[in-house]
């Protein structure tokens, strides 16, 4: 039995989409469906059951002899979060929980961490695993912080104690099919292309900072087919990964996204450039890398989905299709 945490959400339900193609299971699902259309997410799975986070450690507790696994993707991922004492809470303490029952079940634990971590960049992109570089990021946002005190805590603490394969994945910049259901924390693809009107133009931020043309803001955009790829490469491993990172390595514009989200709809792009609300410039992050050395070092070899090749299959066989969802 394979727990996914999130698994309602837009990373888990591709988790679970593609465990099911592997034939893996049987599989649960571990979220709040709530009233977003989230349930349309796993509405073609397979679940032997749907439990919800407060309701997790206890069915792990009656079910130890089934689970084999967990995959980690439930968290309060909003960027603009604000409520401290709910975002550790649900990111943090429950994170621990999930590592503690797996350590304890001797099963492996694969999580997602968030590149948020690195805050501006200022100490670079790479996922050491050394305590005191990880000790010298500085996250700009409290989502960001939360994913960090967890990482903190696990090279600290958590590997006295530590299940027999595990994984924190830094994720990047993930876009792809079933992140509908996230409002504003879409990702650009997404909202571009649900706006978009032939000959209408793309509005984007402008740039506050010097080095940065608008609309030249740098991100690791990293199509969510090959973020669930590694997930799974690294928990089916026969020791543990580490903290990891997990994007493409080639940071790209988001005028780049904007035009490849136009045109695999068929039109030309325009670009407009607009200012950057206030509110968000302090903790803006105007450049992305994944440091991506480690994860091959750790012999994952394939290709990761060109930024072209990644924004047409979302556009052309989710975004315009009939049937957008996994």
């Amino acid at each position: 039995m394979i727990v996914v945490t999130g698994g309602a959400g837009f990373i888990g339900s591709n988790v679970l989409a593609a465990l099911e193609a592997r034939g893996e299971g049987p599989l649960v699902c571990c979220d709040w469906l709530g009233s977003e259309g989230k349930w349309r997410n796993i509405a073609k799975r397979r679940l032997t059951e749907i439990v919800t986070p407060e309701d997790l450690d206890g069915f792990i507790t009656a079910n130890f002899h089934a689970v084999t696994a967990v995959y980690h993707l439930g968290a309060i991922s909003e960027t603009t979060a604000i409520d401290g004492d709910l975002v550790v809470q649900r990111n943090f303490h429950f994170s621990k929980m999930l590592w503690n029952h797996c350590a304890r079940l001797d099963i492996p634990f694969i999580y997602a961490s968030s590149a948020a971590t690195y805050g501006d960049g200022e100490q670079g992109f790479t996922d050491t695993n050394d305590i005191a570089e990880n000790a010298k990021l500085r996250p700009l946002n409290l989502y960001g912080w939360s994913k960090w005190l967890f990482d903190s805590w696990v090279l600290e603490h958590g590997v006295n104690d530590a299940p027999p394969v595990w994984a924190g994945l830094r994720f990047f910049n993930v876009y792809g099919q079933n992140e509908y259901h996230k409002g504003a924390m879409q990702s650009l693809v997404s909202k571009i292309v649900h706006a978009h009107q032939p000959g209408q133009p793309v509005k984007l931020f402008k740039s506050h900072k010097n080095g940065f043309a608008d609309g030249e803001q740098l991100r690791d955009f990293v199509y969510v087919d090959d973020v669930v790829d590694v997930m799974l490469w690294l928990g089916a491993r026969a020791d543990s990964g580490g903290i990891v990172n997990v994007g493409t390595g080639s940071a790209r514009s988001f005028a780049d996204l904007a035009r490849a989200a136009v045109r695999a709809c068929g039109d030309e792009p325009i670009l407009e450039f607009i200012d950057m609300p206030e509110s968000i410039r302090n903790a803006y992050q105007y450049y992305t890398q994944a440091d991506m050395s480690r994860l091959r070092a750790l012999g994952y070899n394939r290709d990761f989905t060109s930024l072209e090749d990644g924004v047409t299959k979302y556009v052309q066989q989710f975004l315009r299709a009939e049937d957008k969802f996994q």
